[in-house]
């Protein structure tokens, strides 16, 4: 099932994808502001896809 949702810079991987999950933004620590702007990795969200589990 395809997902909508846009890629943003701090992204590991694709939204939607399998073996992916969403994980508080590492830049912004999750609060979605960088020096004072919105943070450029996670586009304001405080949130990025990554891949889940280990390998």
């Amino acid at each position: 099932m395809p997902h909508d949702e846009p890629t943003k810079p701090g992204d590991e991987a694709t939204p939607g994808a399998p073996g992916t999950g969403e994980n508080l933004c590492r830049r912004c620590h999750g609060t979605g502001t960088f020096e004072a702007k919105p943070c450029p990795d996670c586009q304001g969200t405080g949130k990025i896809t990554s891949g889940i589990g280990g390998g």
